[in-house]
């Protein structure tokens, strides 16, 4: 091979290489842009969600407060406060 057809295939694989290396970084970037959207999305369902279970906890916390309980057990399920008469004390 005489050194002028040495010279072109040396220039012909540095042109396959960078272009090649071209072609990586294009999609390397795509990729990396894809990815940050999907972050960016998750972090706003995070959010979101995270809000939502601030709104249960406080729900939640209302459902269970003592007067509700109370007001529910006297009318769903009857229950009263015993009078003086019916409390027994026992002794060991």
């Amino acid at each position: 091979m005489t050194e002028q057809g040495k010279t072109l295939l040396i220039a012909a694989l540095l042109s396959v290489a960078s272009i090649t290396t071209s072609i990586a970084c294009i999609y390397a970037r795509h990729e990396s842009r894809k990815l940050f959207t999907q972050l960016q999305y998750l972090n706003s369902e995070r959010d979101a969600l995270e809000v939502e279970w601030g709104q249960l906890q406080i729900e939640q916390s209302t459902w269970s407060t003592h007067s509700r309980v109370e007001e529910k057990a006297r009318l769903k399920m009857h229950m009263r406060n015993p009078d003086s008469a019916e409390i027994r004390i026992i002794s060991q």
